[in-house]
């Protein structure tokens, strides 16, 4: 071959090929374009609220394994004590762990004190265990309930370890949707109902936008009197598909 011959195969354009192409033949998606080999991605939406007398934690029901839905019906709100709670994201095998030695801990912790733990001690020992075991976790997680020395209290604790209180928290891969609807929307001190509809219009405008969230509502109202669990049926949703 001449070099004047491989010259002109060399410099010849080669063909364009758009990213929605090549997703499209390698079997991924915008959203599982950045993951390593062997890598799945996990998507979620859970929050929790203050309001006047307890907390309300929401979350959505969808698990996704990557592009594949493996359950469209899950439950992520997991007690802890009883009117402790948690909203999971992330791995669920992970995260379901962790709920698992926390419950363990404060039921321990119950007996020995006699009395009932507090919101704040749940979440310093689910920091502690995400904290030290950051590098082989994926769990990101929400914390809240009730207690008689602070009330409805929530914390959040990303993924790394960190443990910070707030009036609401949101998380998972759908928070980032409706980061300014729930500053706009939320207030202090709120009512029940006025917390509860905050919960499900965000996290139906989250379900909406993210592909990761979805199925249907749940909804969890921690007071002093006890804990009520509901949920939004995926035809009743206050905002998208089944409402335009």
């Amino acid at each position: 071959m001449s070099y004047h011959h491989s010259q002109m195969m060399f410099s010849q354009p080669m063909p364009r090929q758009s990213m929605a192409e090549a997703d499209a033949y390698t079997g991924k998606s915008a959203e599982t374009r950045h993951l390593k080999p062997g890598e799945i991605s996990t998507g979620t939406t859970i929050m929790a609220v203050q309001f006047d007398g307890g907390v309300i934690l929401c979350a959505d029901s969808r698990v996704s394994t990557g592009a594949y839905v493996a359950n469209r019906a899950s439950d992520k709100i997991a007690q802890l004590h009883d009117h402790i709670w948690c909203c999971r994201s992330g791995s669920a095998a992970d995260t379901q762990a962790l709920t698992d030695y926390v419950r363990h801990y404060l039921a321990q912790l119950a007996v020995e004190t006699g009395r009932p733990p507090e919101v704040k001690v749940a979440a310093h020992l689910m920091r502690r265990l995400c904290y030290e075991n950051k590098d082989n976790l994926m769990a990101g997680v929400i914390v809240g309930g009730w207690d008689p020395v602070s009330g409805g209290s929530v914390y959040s604790i990303p993924l790394g370890g960190a443990c910070i209180p707030l009036p609401f928290a949101i998380g998972g891969s759908g928070s980032t949707f409706i980061y300014g609807l729930v500053d706009a929307e939320f207030r202090e001190n709120m009512t029940k109902d006025e917390a509860l509809a905050l919960v499900k219009k965000a996290v139906s405008h989250a379900m909406a936008r993210d592909g990761s969230s979805g199925g249907i509502i749940r909804t969890l109202v921690a007071t002093e009197e006890g804990n009520e669990k509901d949920y939004v049926s995926g035809n009743q949703l206050p905002y998208g598909p089944a409402g335009w």
